[in-house]
Order: structure tokens, then C-alpha cells, then sequence
């Protein structure tokens, strides 16, 4: 077993304790359950900054780990500051050790290096906020699911295991709404900054490739749902389904160029 393929498995495994941990009787947010968020935010995080240090890895796999790491630590953050936000760790846990999963999968794919010292302070921004909008909409889009579950648990009126350690439904769409409002209000910076890189690299403002248009597009349907459920109170399924939705033309924005570029081309 290489070092590299060792040191995937320790990330993945640091996720476990958060994924077990709220599977207990009468789990709560309480040290146990602190100590292995705390332990999966720095497995992952020591993993992604030990890949990307001295310069950013433009890969699959590095990509993939650097996302794990920042949604955990969002996740952390949220949890601390909002509550019943803890109650969705059955869900990002597993979610963030089969991303983790796949980036051990394609650790062996091309990697494209660029010196961090090289590179331009709008493309530093723009990377920086890219990441921390995917980490807040994977969250949002986790919340949403977690709502769908509920909503389909409460109307068969046969609720499970999972769905009882959930937060409720409404607990869940006021978590939505807020994560996708920060999510918009930066995912709009992004733009901006890619487009402030793109004219520093290029001179043009706007180059209308696979990627700007898959993250234009989410900022539209973001901004339509928020806007909607501001004026009519839109919820429930159909709510989720936008979400998720969103979530997937930002990942296919965000990691499925990468996924061409690096697996199906290489």
C-alpha cells in the first residue's frame, strides 16, 4: 500500500466517529459528538492542505478532498452557531466519506499543479470563494434532502430511525433558505472575481465555456428559488427538487470539468 493511498484511508476513516457517533441512544450535541466533528474537520483538513501546499492541485482527487474539508468546516461552524444544524451530521458524514472515496479512487488521475506564489490574487480569490460556494450549497442541498425525508416520513406516517436524529422539517428549510442566501451572495462574488481573472489573464470579461454557463445557471435558479419562496413561501418537495437541482449544475460546473478533463481524456 502506497504512503498516498494510507494517507486517503486516514481521512476517510477520520469521518467515521461523526457518521457513528449521532447513531447513539439519545444522541445529543454534547463532547462525544464535538470530538469526532472536531476529528473529521482535521483529518480531512491536514489531508486537502498536504496535497495543495506549495501549490494548487487543479485535479480530480485533489479537488474532491479540498471540498470535503471545507464543507466540514462550514459544517462546523454552522453547527456551533445554529441550532438543531448538528442534527444533519447523519447525513453529511457518510455524504463527505463517499466523496472522500472517490478521491482516493482517482488519486492515481492527472494532476495539474500551479504555483500558489505564480499565481494572480483574482484567481487566488476566485478559487478561495468557488470553494467555500460549493461547500455552503452541498450543505444547503443536504438540508433539503433532509427535508424531503421528513416531509415523506410525516405524510406515510412511518417514520425511521434516521429520520427521528434529522432536524424537522422546518428546522431543515430555514437552513435551506439561509445556506442558499449566503450561498447566492457569494457564488455572485465568484462570478465577478472569475470574471476580474479572466480579463487579467485573457482581456475579456466573459468566455462562455461549460463552466460559466453551469454556474450562471445555478446562480439563476438559486436566485428564482429564493425568490419564490420570499414571495409565494415555496416548500416542501418541490423546493428540494430546485435544490438539488442547483446542486447538480454546480457540481457539474465545479467538479465535472474536472471529472473530463482528468478521467474520461486522460
Amino acid at each position: 500500500m502506497s504512503q498516498t493511498v494510507a494517507y486517503n484511508l486516514i481521512a476517510i476513516f477520520s469521518l467515521l466517529p461523526a457518521a457513528l457517533v449521532v447513531h447513539r441512544k439519545d444522541a445529543s450535541a454534547d463532547h462525544a459528538h464535538w470530538a469526532a466533528i472536531i476529528l473529521g474537520v482535521m483529518g480531512t483538513g491536514v489531508w486537502a492542505l498536504a496535497q495543495t501546499s506549495g501549490q494548487w492541485q487543479a485535479g480530480l482527487s485533489a479537488a474532491l478532498w479540498v471540498t470535503v474539508a471545507v464543507t466540514m468546516a462550514l459544517f462546523a461552524m454552522l453547527s456551533w452557531s445554529v441550532k438543531e444544524s448538528w442534527r444533519l451530521t447523519p447525513l453529511i458524514a457518510p455524504y463527505m466519506m463517499a466523496i472522500g472515496a472517490f478521491g482516493l479512487i482517482w488519486t492515481h488521475a492527472t494532476q495539474h499543479g500551479l504555483q500558489t506564489g505564480k499565481m494572480d490574487g483574482w484567481v487566488v480569490l476566485h478559487i478561495g470563494v468557488s470553494v467555500v460556494t460549493y461547500g455552503l450549497v452541498t450543505i444547503a442541498a443536504v438540508a433539503a434532502l433532509a427535508a424531503f425525508l421528513q416531509e415523506r416520513a410525516l405524510k406515510s406516517k412511518r417514520p425511521t430511525k434516521l429520520t427521528h436524529k434529522l432536524p424537522s422539517v422546518a428546522d431543515c428549510e430555514f437552513l435551506t433558505v439561509r445556506l442558499l442566501g449566503w450561498g447566492e451572495g457569494i457564488l455572485g462574488l465568484g462570478l465577478v472575481t472569475g470574471m476580474a481573472a479572466e480579463y487579467q489573464a485573457n482581456g475579456q470579461f466573459l468566455v462562455f465555456d461549460h463552466k460559466t454557463v453551469l454556474s450562471v445557471s445555478t446562480f439563476v435558479v438559486i436566485g428564482a428559488l429564493l425568490y419564490a419562496h420570499h414571495k409565494t413561501g415555496m416548500r416542501g418537495r418541490k423546493a428540494a427538487r430546485i435544490v438539488l437541482l442547483a446542486y447538480l449544475l454546480l457540481t457539474l460546473g465545479y467538479l465535472g470539468v474536472k471529472v473530463v478533463t482528468d478521467v474520461l481524456l486522460a
